[in-house]
């Protein structure tokens, strides 16, 4: 059992990912396993956190760890996001808590930073970091990024009435909103494309461009916060799926997912994300498939599988508007909604 204290206090929540990856070389950054090394170790292995007692600290601040989960981050659920929002919205509540640090796999780091966006009313930072190399690596970016993070979560310039989850990586600082993975090597994999990034950090200290998004309704979720308390207990959100448009769509697997509502065992489709092309182009066979699944009351959000842009609407525009959002954000954003506006 952790021991309540006054001292001030940065949480780091552990997930596992490539910053917790170990590999058989050093030289080795693609054939790794990750999620191998717990968050304590990850904290110990970095000289400039160990203070005078040995523990670990931050700018006069105590690191409290906690392993929530150890998964390569393609393997991230639903599940294991009930626990993280649980933990955050517990560890958030401590007067003495500063802010709060999540270690996450790249792959669907967004996803993780959108979701806790929607869900989590606070004006303490909320910080979820990563690496593109293993922990073993040569030259590891883990321990930069990390201490890039506990840079933010302790940050005035965050922590004054402010709200909002963020993304640190390569030094620099995403919102969550905005931020989605743009390469599958490099160590700058991520971009906030045409919104920019919020800022950098250099050498521990903050450059803020422009300021957090306070943690406000986005694509139509507009409900009491009293309301989101509840995702923590469900046993399944409704499922909403992503399909994609591109040269010789056809609309076979959305009639596909539309014959499993009449099947008892599975979890009904209640949404489709079309990733659409360009501007929010369909083809024609898709469309169709598409207007039978709304007709089914199935509910359809339009976004563009373009990495940057929004959709610009037209007025005689079907399906409804991710609020340019990406395929994988309105996807959350959708399934959300449709819990809480049951």
């Amino acid at each position: 059992m952790i021991k309540q204290t006054t001292a001030k206090q940065i949480i780091v929540l552990g997930t596992g990912g490539t910053i917790a990856g170990k590999s058989a070389s050093a030289t080795d950054n693609v054939d790794y396993k990750a999620s191998e090394v717990g968050v304590e170790t990850l904290l110990a292995a970095i000289p400039a956190l160990a203070d005078s007692n040995g523990k670990a600290s931050y700018a006069g601040c105590e690191l409290v760890c906690e392993q929530v989960a150890q998964v390569d981050s393609k393997d991230m659920t639903f599940e294991i996001w009930q626990v993280l929002l649980a933990r955050c919205t517990h560890w958030l509540a401590q007067p003495q808590v500063q802010g709060i640090v999540i270690t996450h796999g790249t792959d669907t780091l967004e996803e993780t930073a959108f979701f806790l966006h929607s869900v989590l009313e606070t004006n303490k930072p909320v910080v979820l970091t990563c690496a593109m190399r293993p922990s073993t690596a040569v030259a590891p970016d883990g321990p930069q990024n990390l201490l890039d993070a506990l840079a933010a979560a302790s940050s005035e310039q965050i922590n004054t009435g402010l709200s909002g989850v963020v993304v640190v990586c390569a030094s620099t600082i995403h919102s969550a909103v905005d931020v989605q993975k743009v390469h599958n090597y490099r160590l700058d994999a991520f971009s906030s494309g045409d919104a920019g990034v919020l800022g950098y950090v250099k050498e521990g200290k903050l450059v803020i461009y422009r300021n957090l998004e306070v943690n406000m309704p986005v694509a139509g979720i507009n409900t009491a916060y009293s309301a989101i308390n509840n995702i923590a207990i469900l046993k399944q959100l409704p499922r909403v799926e992503i399909v994609l448009n591109h040269s010789g769509a056809t609309g076979d697997m959305v009639l596909d997912l539309l014959a499993q509502r009449s099947v008892a065992s599975v979890n009904k489709l209640a949404g489709i994300v079309v990733a659409a092309t360009g501007n929010g182009t369909i083809s024609q066979a898709l469309e169709r498939a598409l207007q039978s699944a709304e007709a089914a009351g199935v509910v359809v959000w339009r976004s563009s599988r373009c990495a940057f842009g929004t959709l610009v609407g037209k007025a005689d525009v079907q399906f409804g508007d991710s609020g340019g959002l990406t395929p994988v954000k309105a996807r959350i954003a959708l399934t959300l909604q449709l819990e809480l506006l049951k």
